[in-house]
């Protein structure tokens, strides 16, 4: 008896607490990093918000989503882990950077990994998933995805470079437009956080980064990755957010 009130609380707990928060802030800030390859698990680490939703009358698990926001931040760190395990050159290192960093531009890219109840319903690309996702922030921005795709195979770089994706989950690129319908930003300048919420019948589930509003969203354009001696090994097929 008393393992089970202890097993109840620990849900109940999982349950009230699980909207995704982290005491991590992020920022939006762009602009040249000092990146190394050993940094990268750190920087996903900083992007990637997890939770569950959890049905108290059965004690099952109806839903743990996993994401990753594809920021500026993040694929600068991506690139630069990237270009060292494949050993590409200079000249091909900065047409990486340059392309991935290009892709922010006009939208937001998550990488999701969902698990939890019923496989077949997890679908987010059917129209009778049992779940829809939105972009939200603490503005009441709500935006409803442009593009969604399923990797029915992760690849050996999708397996190593977001680590927490195991058999069992469904794995998705999911696009956000930066700009509602009304021309305004899809994340408020002024935002304290944004996230991603999960909704259905069964009810619903946010992931949230906490913004640093005392750093500016852009400090420029500048894509240029730092100078470094030309490894010898072309680069191998494959890139960020692709």
């Amino acid at each position: 008896m008393w393992q089970s009130r202890a097993t109840l609380a620990l849900l109940v707990g999982a349950f009230l607490g699980a909207t995704g928060c982290s005491t991590t802030k992020v920022s939006l800030r762009e602009g040249p990093r000092e990146y190394v390859a050993t940094d990268y698990e750190d920087v996903l680490e900083n992007w990637t918000r997890s939770s569950d939703l959890i049905t108290l009358r059965d004690l099952d698990n109806l839903l743990k989503p996993t994401a990753t926001f594809e920021s500026w931040d993040f694929r600068w760190s991506y690139v630069i882990r990237y270009v060292d395990d494949y050993r590409v050159t200079v000249d091909q290192r900065k047409k990486l950077l340059d392309s991935t960093l290009a892709e922010t531009k006009d939208a937001h890219h998550f990488f999701v990994a969902i698990t939890g109840g019923e496989r077949r319903q997890n679908d987010l690309t059917k129209p009778d998933s049992a779940w829809i996702v939105r972009l939200i922030d603490s503005t009441g921005n709500e935006v409803a995805p442009n593009d969604i795709k399923l990797i029915k195979r992760p690849n050996a770089i999708e397996r190593t470079y977001y680590p927490y994706i195991t058999v069992f989950h469904q794995v998705f690129r999911i696009r956000f437009p930066r700009a509602n319908v009304d021309g305004k930003p899809s994340i408020a300048p002024n935002a304290e956080w944004f996230g991603l919420r999960f909704a259905g019948a069964q009810g619903s589930t946010e992931l949230v980064w906490d913004m640093d509003l005392d750093e500016p969203r852009t400090t420029g354009p500048a894509t240029t990755v730092p100078a470094q001696p030309a490894p010898a090994q072309e680069a191998t097929e494959g890139s960020p957010a692709q």
